[in-house]
């Protein structure tokens, strides 16, 4: 298992090429020293046993895929499920794959770009599927590039899954969020979008205005506001840190897993879009570049 860091004076950054984890990201506090703002683990051995997806790109699909499959083209492509939910690309997503180095540069803005090829019909999805994922370190800010051309018509949906906890402390329920989205996706008991989008007023949902997580697990899909790419702000009063989260995707699913204190932004399209036909479409065909950008920029007051 291959490791590189790369570094600014704000920010160090180690990526494993097993997942295209993001190991550790450490941000430089007023006082010089670092917090670490992903939940990883020390050693990279340890990443053969995860089952979270810690800091991994998650693919082909991101999220849950009902219908143990879907229709494309008027065939049909049947997937791994389990209790009929096929679940972050199946039984052994990108997230458990050896990626390649392809370039590590040190420069002002310095960046370390990976790859891996997914074969034709590789867990069930059709075509030869090239993705690259890029992090690169800007300013203040970590901007991660999915990018992915197909040989054959196909549906794709990545997304880097870090765990981010902005403090040592043992919660997160005093961390103070904010989010432009203004509707989140109704799901089923199977966290399943049923299609339907729910407007957030008057729900447990609200975050359009700044205020604590508090202590309730959250596992929703939300619908970042169409005119803002600005999706979300956290920040924690014990480090002073704040993230604020952009991207260019539609949706943003917000996770707070029961195990351990840390919260998952996930920047992709809606889980089961294949089979959703008021999603936006996650149908990439040849010729046409999948593009996912999202940048998570980190200040300290």
């Amino acid at each position: 298992m291959k490791q590189v860091t790369i570094q600014t004076k704000n920010i160090i950054l180690i990526v494993l090429d097993y997942g295209a984890v993001i190991q550790k990201l450490l941000v430089k506090g007023n006082d010089g020293n670092y917090t670490n703002v992903v939940v990883g683990f020390n050693y990279p051995s340890a990443y053969k046993n995860d089952k979270k997806c810690l800091g991994a790109c998650v693919g082909r699909y991101a999220g849950r895929i009902s219908n143990g499959g879907f229709i494309l083209d008027r065939e049909k492509y049947p997937l791994h499920t389990i209790n009929g939910i096929h679940l972050h690309g199946g039984k052994q997503g990108f997230a458990q794959k050896t990626w390649k180095f392809e370039e590590v540069n040190n420069g002002p803005e310095p960046f370390v770009k990976l790859s891996y090829t997914s074969g034709h019909l590789e867990e069930g999805y059709p075509g030869n599927l090239r993705v690259t994922v890029t992090y690169k370190i800007v300013d203040s800010a970590l901007v991660i590039e999915h990018k992915a051309e197909t040989d054959r018509t196909t549906v794709l949906n990545l997304t880097n899954h870090s765990y981010f906890k902005l403090d040592y402390g043992d919660s997160i329920a005093d961390y103070l969020l904010q989010m432009n989205c203004t509707h989140f996706t109704e799901t089923n008991q199977n966290q399943l979008p049923t299609g339907k989008f729910v407007s957030v007023k008057g729900t447990p949902y609200n975050f359009l205005e700044e205020r604590p997580i508090g202590n309730s697990l959250l596992d929703i899909p939300f619908a970042i506001h169409p005119k803002t790419n600005l999706a979300a702000r956290v920040r924690s009063k014990r480090s002073g840190i704040t993230m604020t989260v952009q991207t260019n995707q539609p949706a943003l699913i917000v996770y707070t897993p029961p195990e351990f204190p840390g919260i998952c932004f996930e920047t992709q399209n809606f889980p089961d879009a294949p089979n959703q036909s008021n999603f936006p479409s996650s149908v990439l065909r040849p010729g046409e570049k999948y593009q996912n950008i999202s940048k998570y920029h980190f200040s300290v007051k």
